[in-house]
Parts: C-alpha cells; structure tokens; sequence
C-alpha cells in the first residue's frame, strides 16, 4: 500500500503514519512526481489542485479533518474516487470548550463589562441564570451532537436541529424548516456546526437573524460560507450602537486568513479567532486514518462522504 500524505507538517503526519501502518510505502506530496503517481490512496488536507490533476489514479481519499467542502470543490478531484472524512478524532472536545467559552462571554456579561471597563464604570450587572439562557446548536452530526452534550451538562436547555429527524438525550431536536424557526425563535445563543452544503449556505441570513430574539448571540466555530455577512453586519449594528443581535464570536470565514479590509476586525461587536476552534489532535486522527486506509484496502465497509449530500 502506497500512501501520498499532504497537509500542513506533512513531514510529521508521514512518520506517525508509517509507524502505524508498518506494512505501507507513506510519502508527501514533496516526492518525486513518479514516485507521487504511483500512491493507492491519499491522505489529504486541502490539496492542490495541481497535485489532484497528477495521474495518481487513487483507490481512496482521506480527508484529513471532518470539512470535506475544500475537497469537494476542487476542480481537480477525480470522479468515483471513495472519500474518507475524520468524525471527531477529538477535535469535538476543543471546539467544545469554545463554545462553551463563548456562551459564557455573552451569558456572564463579559462583553457588557469589556465595554463598562473602556468608560472605567465599576457597575455590576445581574446574572441571568444557566436555566434561563437556552442555546440552540444547528449541526447535530459527529461533532455537533457532542458539543450540544457538553453544553446540556453544564445546565443550559440546549435546542439542536439537522436536516432530518434525530433524538439525542437531554437535547430537544428539532428538524426541517418548521423546526428552524421554532429553534431560532427560542435560543439566546445560536451555535452553527453545520457542513458547508448548498442548502446550508447563507443559512444565517436577514431572515434567520431577524427570527432570533432580540439581544441574542451568534457563535460559528463550524463553516464561513454558513453566514451572510452583510445580514451579520446589519443585525449587529453600526459602531457602538447595539443591533438586533448582540454580538458574534467567528472562527471560521468564506475567504481565509479574512483579508486585512473586512470590517469583522474592527466592529465593537465582533471577536475574531483564526480557525482555531478546533485542530485536529494527531494522535486520535492518526488512529481513524490508518483504520480507514486498512478498511479501505481490504474492501471492508466504511462509511464515505457522500458529494451530492457534500458531507
């Protein structure tokens, strides 16, 4: 088994690779072109197009990270090829923590106290207790089902939704359009974990905000493309002056790194992290590769991304 790695540290990844498949030939994409075209199946992360255009031929593809929507629309990705995506491999655990960062910034008024802080006002502010503050998650797949846990363990009702019907203890599901606007319509944060799909994009627009309570908060570690940013831009209000939505934590954005001009810098409204929710720990990811890559040559059956689904 021939294995092409590319990925940010592909050096390491391919170490930690062959020491786990000691059967396997694991190279990046730094080799030599006719030692690339020979690999059975590659471990990727936002590939190149120029290396997906190669005549490789693979068997398989693993997509190093659980957003497969830099891969699928790459123009370079060959048709018919089996994609494997990492589910979890940890990264739910982190990016858990930054949501429950980020509803805590809004539900214990650091946001309101950064602002007091600034006028040097010394006034405490009452606490809305946990019971009071309903979060909704849209997005209950591998990821997403277990930050909306996370979230129900440490006392906030937790409202989740997805495309179709799921029950998830402790979480009050909710599916299709009627069920989005029941959500939106209850939460006083809304969390986005969805996947970067035709009918996820711009989920988080004009209408959607508007459906949202006054004052409500918006937390996207998952997809940029989920949120319309002149909707965003509008419902927070202008400079100082608070809109309908009381402000947003992004860590994800359509454009990446988000150019030096967008106004998400500078807005009083906005806190802007690098795409850091949630990186991929190596060792669990590691486990899932080799597992899928030994599946993938023996023929067993693994679950695959599904292109039309785009997850």
């Amino acid at each position: 088994m021939k294995i092409l790695v590319h990925i940010d540290d592909a050096e390491q990844w391919r170490k930690a690779l062959a020491e786990r498949l000691p059967e396997a030939e694991v190279f990046t994409s730094a080799a030599p072109a006719e030692q690339r075209r020979q690999a059975d199946y590659l471990a990727v992360w936002k590939p190149p197009e120029w290396l997906l255009r190669e005549p490789i031929d693979p068997k398989g593809i693993v997509n190093l990270g659980a957003g497969v929507d830099a891969l699928l629309n790459n123009p370079g990705l060959p048709d018919g090829v089996p994609i494997v995506k990492l589910r979890d491999a940890g990264m739910a655990e982190l990016i858990g923590d930054y949501v429950r960062y980020g509803i805590l910034h809004f539900q214990r008024d650091f946001d309101r106290y950064r602002r007091q802080q600034a006028r040097a006002e010394w006034r405490e502010l009452a606490v809305v207790d946990k019971s009071d503050w309903p979060v909704g998650v849209l997005g209950l797949g591998a990821i997403g089902a277990k930050v909306a846990a996370m979230i129900a363990a440490d006392g906030f009702p937790v409202h989740g939704w997805s495309r179709s019907p799921k029950s998830l203890e402790g979480i009050t599901c909710h599916h299709g359009d009627d069920g989005l606007t029941t959500l939106l319509g209850t939460v006083r944060t809304l969390v986005l974990l969805l996947p970067d799909t035709a009918e996820t994009h711009h989920i988080v627009n004009a209408e959607t905000l508007a459906a949202l309570p006054d004052g409500a908060s918006l937390i996207n570690p998952g997809r940029g493309t989920l949120i319309d940013e002149t909707a965003l831009l509008d419902a927070l209000g202008e400079g100082a002056a608070a809109g309908r939505l009381r402000g947003t934590i992004l860590d994800a954005f359509p454009e990446e790194p988000l150019p030096v001009s967008s106004p998400l810098w500078s807005h009083p409204r906005v806190w802007v992290t690098p795409h850091m929710a949630g990186p991929t720990p190596l060792g669990e990811a590691l486990d899932q590769v080799a597992e899928a890559l030994r599946a993938l040559a023996a023929g067993e059956p693994i679950d695959t991304v599904d292109p039309e689904a785009g997850y």
